[in-house]
């Protein structure tokens, strides 16, 4: 199986819960990945520590994957050029913000220029928004960047799996993510155990 070179987004949407987790997550998958590159976007550090009560730093130390972190106004660092050949990219939590910057082809900041990136290399481009209602200036920009490819997974967690904690609800969205972006994990399947 071909390791993947993977790019996390987290912004600073609410439910940093879910971006804690997949970079959790992904450290007991280094088998399936050659390399992951990082970024936080300006605000996402301030609602990590609001919401989580804890400095992202320390959870970003390696633990056996090949992990590096960016800022997010270096546009030299390699997912800002395509010829790095990222595979896929996961932005999570997304704001709406970001989301609208995406879908204009406004690259900003690293992480827009890095999902832009991604999306003129037809590459795996997965956004995961934490809102809720949307406007339909929300709408028109989800469909406008589905039609350029990029997967659009809302952080709705399930509950057939019967998760017993928050963090066992949020692994629900976690785990569906990853198998979007053709991640092989032990998870939760409907109909398996029928």
């Amino acid at each position: 199986m071909k390791k993947q070179k993977l790019i996390i987004g987290v912004t600073g949407a609410s439910g940093a819960i879910y971006g804690k987790l997949l970079i959790e997550r992904l450290k007991g998958l280094n088998d399936q990945i050659e390399r992951c590159g990082i970024i936080f976007s300006k605000n996402a550090n301030a609602v990590w520590k609001f919401e989580l009560g804890e400095d992202p730093a320390k959870l970003l130390t390696p633990g056996g994957l090949a992990l590096a972190t960016y800022e997010p106004n270096d546009f030299f660092a390699p997912m800002a050029s395509g010829s790095a050949g990222y595979d896929t990219m996961i932005v999570c939590p997304c704001t709406m913000g970001t989301l609208g910057r995406i879908a204009s082809g406004v690259s900003s900041d690293l992480l827009t220029r890095a999902a832009d990136v991604i999306l003129k290399e037809r590459k795996r481009l997965i956004l995961v928004p934490r809102e809720t209602p949307y406007s339909l200036i929300h709408l028109n920009n989800m469909k406008a960047v589905t039609e350029a490819g990029a997967v659009i997974c809302p952080a709705s967690p399930s509950f057939y799996s019967k998760p017993d904690t928050v963090e066992a609800l949020a692994m629900t969205v976690v785990d569906r993510i990853l198998t979007l972006a053709g991640f092989t994990l032990d998870t939760y399947i409907w109909g398996s155990s029928l």
